[in-house]
């Protein structure tokens, strides 16, 4: 994704810097997750299981309404100059479809109808979301976001803002 100029430090707009600075919170949840995770991978149990699902509950909560402002407001704005059937874009939305399928997948387990090893496989879900998403963070804050900041023209940047305000 470097050639496509998004490497290098740039002020971002205030669009783009809202979506930046949701990121940390995030990310410190999905540390939380993946501690948890770790945890239940030595020593899995049900107590820490319900405890990771009412979490994972909270993060997803938190990660859609995130992800609706990129794949439903900068992807389409980036992708009018770069497309969306491949490259930055298309690869952005393969990680959120990756991480989601994931967090869906583990969300959908009847807890009471797991064993022990499913409890763990199943914890593991969470944390393969949690490398997709805290690489995929790191690409958006490091090369798609500075990218979106040249490519786009100040209109579009304020019309993003705008469009991102409203979800």
């Amino acid at each position: 994704m470097s050639a496509m100029g998004g490497m290098g430090s740039v002020e971002l707009s205030q669009g783009l810097k809202q979506l930046k600075g949701e990121h940390p919170p995030l990310i410190l949840q999905l540390k939380n997750l993946f501690s948890l995770t770790q945890k239940m991978e030595k020593d899995p149990n049900l107590a820490d299981y319900i405890e990771l699902t009412t979490k994972v509950e909270k993060f997803k909560a938190e990660l859609d309404p995130h992800s609706e402002r990129e794949e439903g407001v900068l992807f389409p704005m980036m992708g009018a100059y770069i497309g969306t059937t491949s490259g930055p874009i298309a690869v952005m939305e393969y990680e959120h479809d990756q991480a989601k399928l994931k967090i869906k997948e583990f969300l959908a387990a009847e807890m009471e109808l797991l064993s022990i090893e499913e409890l763990k496989t199943r914890a593991g879900l969470i944390r393969d979301a949690y490398y997709i998403l805290t690489e995929h963070f790191s690409k958006e804050e490091n090369v798609l976001f500075p990218m979106a900041e040249r490519m786009l023209t100040n209109e579009e940047k304020e019309e993003l803002y705008q469009k991102i305000q409203e979800i």
